[in-house]
């Protein structure tokens, strides 16, 4: 019921495009944090429709806000704050992101059925997915330590917060002080906390999300 709410919510927040041509995807727009993901389906008329959704994920530039744009044949077709759903033939189309990327955009059927959209080849979610296809062993192993990455990085982290909040007055007298085995240097936190910034994104590039290991979002 409460997943139903909030797609209903999600729903409500679509407003209508201005009808303004979809802008092609350039090289540099990788490190401007665009993504740009495309979906074919059979319009009402039986003619093949082109379904483009475009997400800046650091925020527009005029109010910070993340939104999603929905092209309809290369044409502005509507908008909403993330998380977004869509309707469109035959379902609808869901979009949300983290502070590393999008984590979903799926076709969803009215049967239930999901269908991630395909990444545009000039993005990089589009030439990671190349790269998958290319080369499947070394980007299993690459999305491998990935995840070791960001476990490392998230558990040792855990246990190092962990010591100064058992420390407040009120949790140490009812609980105890929790002593941390692990006490490293500056310089190595830092080094982690970049390199599980780096295991995150890789799996934002492949739409990989778990609600333990990456960045909560929209």
């Amino acid at each position: 019921m409460f997943k139903q709410w909030r797609r209903d919510r999600a729903v409500r927040r679509v407003k209508p495009g201005d009808g303004r041509p979809l802008k092609r995807f350039r090289w540099w727009q990788m490190l401007t944090g665009r993504a740009l993901l495309h979906l074919r389906l059979a319009g009402d008329d039986g003619r093949p429709v082109e379904y483009s959704v475009d997400v800046r994920h650091n925020g527009d530039k005029e109010d910070g806000v993340v939104r999603a744009q929905l092209y309809r044949d290369g044409r502005h077709h509507a908008e909403s704050k993330v998380p977004a759903v869509f309707p469109v033939e035959g379902g609808a189309i869901e979009v949300a992101t983290t502070s590393f990327g999008v984590k979903r955009c799926h076709y969803v059927t009215t049967a239930g059925a999901e269908y991630q959209l395909t990444p545009d080849p000039r993005s990089a979610e589009g030439r990671r997915a190349r790269f998958e296809r290319e080369s499947p062993g070394l980007s299993r192993v690459l999305g491998f330590v990935s995840v070791i990455v960001v476990v490392i990085g998230l558990g040792l982290n855990i246990l190092q917060i962990l010591e100064p909040i058992s420390r407040i007055p009120p949790i140490a007298e009812n609980i105890g002080v929790f002593v941390s085995p692990i006490h490293l240097p500056i310089w190595l936190n830092i080094t982690l906390a970049v390199a599980a910034a780096l295991g995150s994104t890789e799996r934002a590039l492949r739409l990989r999300y778990h609600w333990l290991l990456d960045a909560g979002g929209n």
